[in-house]
């Protein structure tokens, strides 16, 4: 029976400590998945704390669909947790007497709903390295490949128009203006898309599973081809599609952010914040740039774009 398992896994590790055979590890690295994404954060973490100075011995890896009892009892112990993904930090959240937790490739939307809606209350801190790019940021790369551009259409689901008021302010400071779409459900996505699209010079694409998966994304992307105005997304994948350039951080970036945020935390004092990715990249469709008469050079986009962040 699978509690019997269970109860012998619990039962195994603890014999294990006593025998003096286990030691606790400091820092516990929770993946979603064994994709190869999530493998690369996971390596990456793990990579950097030890970089950083966290013995290999002190670092655990788990992947949450091979997760047992017996994991999370080793687990209970570590000062600090790094989970990867949606899935990693609810599981993580869910339990009692959990520590300090650093969480990364989520969304910014996503974690603090997670938070939010957590079955169970810690006062243990939970902090992220957001998946989501900051607005600013992507208005800067706008000007950079649309010089000429200030509508900024944005199609909102019902867990991104939380998002309005950020992105109005960082459009406001640039000399920009929002044209916003409302998506409530999905059989308002084309009548949103249309206001958009009637009004704006480019489209920013903001995550949010109601607006872009995968039913509505070739269909999005098709509109806004026929009405020639470009996408600027938030996955190289949407780029491949058929966006015209899209601002991302890859999980190797994002997982040795988080090492060094759970680094700051094993080293006490002030508490690291969340944060955006620090490092990031721009891909561009090469041939939807041509169709719109434009010659766009990635290597040149991302140079200006790091130079710009750097700026005192």
């Amino acid at each position: 029976m699978a509690w019997v398992r269970a109860l012998y896994a619990v039962l195994a590790v603890w014999a294990l400590w006593a025998a003096g055979l286990v030691s606790a590890a400091e820092v516990v690295v929770l993946s979603s998945e064994r994709s190869p994404s999530y493998t690369d954060a996971s390596q990456a973490t793990v990579a950097e704390l030890v970089r950083l100075g966290v013995r290999r011995t002190e670092i655990t890896q788990l992947y949450v669909p091979e997760v047992v009892a017996g994991d999370w009892a080793a687990a209970q112990g570590a000062k600090v947790w790094v989970t990867l993904g949606s899935d990693a930090l609810a599981r993580a959240l869910q339990r009692e007497g959990r520590p300090a937790l650093v969480s990364a490739l989520i969304p910014r939307l996503g974690f603090e709903r997670l938070l939010r809606d957590s079955p169970t209350k810690s006062s243990a801190p939970a902090l992220a390295v957001y998946l989501d790019q900051p607005f600013g940021r992507q208005l800067d790369l706008v000007r950079q490949v649309l010089p000429d551009a200030r509508r900024i259409g944005v199609l909102w689901g019902p867990e991104s128009v939380a998002q309005q008021a950020n992105l109005q302010a960082a459009a406001q400071a640039r000399g920009m203006d929002v044209v916003g779409g409302h998506v409530t459900a999905p059989g308002t996505l084309f009548a949103g898309l249309k206001t958009v699209l009637d009004e704006a010079d480019v489209l920013l694409a903001v995550a949010d599973p109601q607006v872009y998966n995968g039913t509505t994304i070739s269909n999005i992307l098709l509109a806004t081809y026929r009405a020639r105005v470009p996408v600027m997304a938030f996955s190289p994948a949407y780029v491949k599609a058929g966006a015209l350039v899209a601002l991302y951080s890859s999980p190797r970036e994002i997982g040795v952010q988080a090492g060094a945020l759970a680094r700051g935390v094993l080293q006490g004092g002030p508490l690291p914040l969340s944060q955006y990715p620090l490092e990031f990249s721009v891909a561009v469709n090469e041939h939807v740039a041509r169709s719109l008469g434009m010659v766009l050079d990635e290597a040149s986009l991302n140079e200006r774009l790091h130079r710009m962040e750097k700026r005192p």
